[in-house]
């Protein structure tokens, strides 16, 4: 029972001088998991943020409007403007050409309205 009792004492021993040198190391698999998971997430905030309609809001309130959106506007505001020679027939095929699905939804209420006209024949 001593010679055990010795033993389990002289593991001990050795068991507490290697104590103060044990690092605790993160596993690479863990940190590449974390960095992963904080994209996700980050990927995640901006489609909501954009999905809401606040992320236009935070885009308006730094002041960037895309160039096609502030193209549209000044020829819209040329177009109000007595001075200036376009028109609302000018106004639209600029949108109609810088906006696909403006394009369509034109395309489609231009046929809607023919159909309406061939009917009330």
């Amino acid at each position: 029972m001593i010679d055990g009792s010795e033993r389990i004492y002289t593991l001990a021993q050795a068991i507490h001088k290697e104590i103060p040198s044990i690092e605790d190391k993160v596993p690479q698999w863990l940190i590449t998991l974390e960095w992963a998971i904080i994209a996700v997430v980050a990927v995640a905030a901006v489609v909501i943020l954009w999905q809401t309609g606040i992320g236009q809001a935070i885009r308006m309130a730094l002041g960037w409007i895309p160039r096609a959106k502030r193209q549209d506007a000044e020829l819209a505001a040329d177009m109000l403007d007595p001075h200036h020679k376009e028109n609302a027939r000018e106004y639209i095929a600029a949108r109609r050409a810088s906006d696909p699905e403006f394009n369509s939804a034109f395309t489609k209420a231009r046929a809607a309205r023919k159909k309406d006209a061939r009917h009330a024949r």
